[in-house]
This record gives C-alpha cells, structure tokens and sequence, in this order.
C-alpha cells in the first residue's frame, strides 16, 4: 500500500503500479494538512473506513431511479402527472448525470474528493424526503434533480476515490463498489413494492425509505470533509503538470472518445432494460408478477459479475476480449427475445443481465487507462458525462419504435444492432494505452 496520501499517486501503467519514490519525495513537501498516519502510509482503520464508505455510496447510486420505477403508476396517479411528462421523467437521470457529471472535477479540485462524496450522499437523502411530500409534478421534478446531482457527482468520483487509496487494488476494489451498486439496483427494484404496501400502499411512504440508506452513507465520508490534502486535478508541485495534459487535450485521445462510447452504449442498453424488458416479456403472455421478477433477476447478475469481472479486467493487458464476450451475450440475449421472448424468457433474462456487466467493466477501464489521479478524475468525467449524454435518446427511441410499429421486432433489432458498435468501441478503449500516451 502506498505510504503518501498527500499527493494523488502519480501511477505506471499496469493493474498493480505504485507510486515512484520521486513522487512521494515532492509530495510531502506540499505542506499540507495530513490526515493520520499519512507519514507513515493511510491508518487501517482509515482503510477499512474507506472501503465501507465506497459500499455504502455505491448501495445509493441507483435506489432513487429504480424505487421510482416500481411506483411511477401510483407517482402519475398521487401528482396527475401526463403520460408525456412520465416519459420525460425516465430520460432525467442520464441527463442529470451528464450535466451535474461535469461538475465533479471542479469540485474536487476546490473542496477535495471525500468531501463531495460526502456532499453528494447528503443530497441524495434530501431529495429522497422532499419530493414524495413537496406536492406538485415541478417540485417532484426539482427534488428528484437535487438527488440526481448528487449520484452523478459520486458517480465521477468512485474511480477516482479507488485510484487514489487503493491504487495497488483497483480492480478488487472497483468490483466491490460495483457489486454494491449492482445490489442497490436490483434491492430497490425487489422490494419498493412489498416495502410499500407494508406502509398501508403510501406511494410517499415507500419512495421515502430509501433516504435512510443515503443519510446512513454520509456518515463514513465526514471524516475525509476536513481533508484538504490535493485531491486528484488539484494544483500541487506533482498534481499540477499531471493534470495539465489530460484537462486541455482529452478530447484528443482516441482511447478516451472510445471508452465514451463504450460507457454511453452500455448505458444506453441498461436504461432500455430497465425501462421497457418487462413490458416486452408481458407482451408476449408473461404475467406482470413474473415480468418484474424477470426484470430482478437481470440487474441481480450483476453483483456477482461485478466483483468478478473487474478483478479479471485488472490483470489483463487488454479488455478487448471480455467485451466480446458481453457482447455477444447481449446478442444472444436479444435475439431470444425477438424469437421466443416468453417460452425463453429465464435464459434471455440472464444472458441480458450477464450484457450489463458492462458497466463494471468501464469503470475498471477508466482507471486504467490513466496513469495519474488527475488523468482519471478528467477521464472520469469525460467518458462519464459524455457517455451519459449518448445514451438519453436510446430509451425514447425505442417507445417512439414500439409506437409506430406496433410490436418490439423494430426495437429489438435496434437494441441487438447497438450491440456491434458498442463492442467496437470497448476493444478501441481496452487497448494497453493510457490517455497521457495520446494526449
């Protein structure tokens, strides 16, 4: 483990690099405030302290989308919300992380990565209590944006948090945090339901809950609120000239255009899931019951995957080959879905499911192929914010397909299409290169 916490490590390329003597030696002499053991290398307990941090942030990442999700009919019912603004409603979060993503370097550059984290936890629980009760579709609307803006910025920094405390246990730990995630997905979209008709059928009561996992996950961040320490991007002796390349010219690294692809793909792929798989399954004569458990059974692939493909992804010189291999998952997936979506549905749904291991995966990339924190932090915001952006009009399009057409063969066939360009770009990411190597 590094003995600097000082410094954002400037790091070799390769899973298990470790920061140079050189940059330890400049990093202590920044002159400023450590938190403690930072001469001696970061406590255990802080460690420790840490890693359920990351758990706990990850565990809120996607519960305010997903609880939405099982009771948007009974939310459009309680505000008289239009069946417009409802669509509306399911394209906000890639928008919100694309915009609020890009404010995440920024603030860690002022305030310092924990603290936003810390921030953003916070905002995630206020938005979560304020827009059951607040009483109007705009406020709702408001509400939901205010808890959104917290998820992107933690979002952008994950990676970021992992390269900087465990820059010698990148894949291990962004499988944990991944698993987290995907655990927090698949629980929100299990249980919102039961959960709520336990609190007398309260729509309001049942979105509400999942605040207290957000104010629980604040708790651990407080320590690093203090922590002014250069965080990655912010000008320092080393950290300076590391983020002066990445900041000015990322645009102009193929690896860094292609990982934003890759992301914005396989984003696009999730939120079509999410959105529309069980309406497809109960179209072809699957019971609602049984639509949403399918749906469950998806996003809960991804807890084990998530731990495991990270961890295989750090060790490999090129991911190339895993994209493939989700990939053509997603195809096979896909394509059962067009020819025997009811009588294969099980098969399909864990095929789609082993698909959406994808975003694990580009996570894993994004601290790869940067050498430096602060090349990370910008790469971070970059394939992030971006990939966001790229994949708002999937989930429209497909309802606008379905509309016009009738049936789901047109948007099946646009799904399974988007599936080659999305391997295209993750083998151009997965290249062994770094975005200081282009830039």
């Amino acid at each position: 483990m590094p003995d600097d916490e000082t410094q954002t490590p400037t790091l070799n390329r390769g899973p298990a690099a470790r920061p140079s003597h050189d940059t330890r030696a400049q990093s202590h002499g920044t002159g400023a405030p450590q938190l403690p053991g930072a001469a001696e290398g970061p406590a255990p307990w802080l460690l420790r302290l840490i890693a359920v941090g990351l758990v706990l942030a990850a565990l809120n990442l996607r519960p305010a989308i997903t609880s939405l999700g099982a009771l948007l009919e009974e939310v459009r019912e309680g505000l008289h919300m239009s069946g417009s603004v409802a669509g509306v409603l399911t394209s906000v979060p890639p928008l919100c992380f694309a915009v609020f993503g890009v404010m995440a370097p920024r603030l860690a550059r002022r305030f310092g990565a924990g603290a936003v984290v810390c921030a953003g936890m916070a905002a995630i629980a206020v938005g979560l209590v304020v827009r059951p009760y607040i009483g109007s579709t705009a406020g709702f609307l408001a509400a939901s944006a205010l808890a959104l803006m917290g998820i992107a910025v933690s979002n952008i920094l994950m990676p970021v948090i992992v390269k900087r405390w465990f820059p010698d246990r990148v894949g291990t730990m962004t499988g944990l945090y991944s698993m987290a995630l995907a655990l927090g997905t698949a629980l929100a979209a299990a249980v919102t339901v039961p959960v709520t008709g336990a609190l007398g059928g309260n729509w309001q009561a049942g979105l509400v809950v999942w605040a207290v996992l957000a104010a629980v996950a604040v708790l651990p961040w407080i320590v690093l609120v203090r922590d002014r320490t250069p965080a990655p991007g912010q000008p320092g002796p080393v950290a300076a000239n590391a983020a002066e390349a990445p900041a000015l010219r990322i645009t102009r690294s193929r690896t860094a255009w292609g990982l934003a692809c890759f992301f914005g793909l396989q984003a696009t792929a999730a939120y079509i899931t999410m959105g529309w798989m069980p309406q497809i399954f109960r179209d072809a004569g699957v019971s609602a019951g049984t639509a949403g458990l399918l749906l469950a059974v998806t996003m809960a692939m991804g807890v084990p995957l998530a731990f495991v493909i990270p961890r295989v992804a750090s060790r490999l010189k090129q991911q190339g080959p895993i994209v493939v291999v989700l990939g053509l998952c997603g195809l096979i997936g896909y394509g059962g879905l067009y020819l025997a979506p009811a009588a294969g549905a099980w098969a399909w749904a864990l095929l789609l499911g082993v698909a959406n291991c994808a975003f694990p995966l580009a996570l894993t990339m994004i601290g790869m192929r940067a050498r430096s924190g602060a090349g990370v932090v910008r790469l971070s915001a970059f394939a992030q914010s971006t990939g966001y952006l790229l994949s708002i009009p999937g989930p429209l399009l497909v309802g606008v397909l379905y509309q016009h057409s009738g049936g789901w063969g047109l948007p099946i066939a646009l799904m399974a299409g988007l599936m080659i360009p999305q391997m295209v770009a993750g083998i151009l990411a997965g290249r062994d290169r770094t975005i200081e190597d282009e830039c």
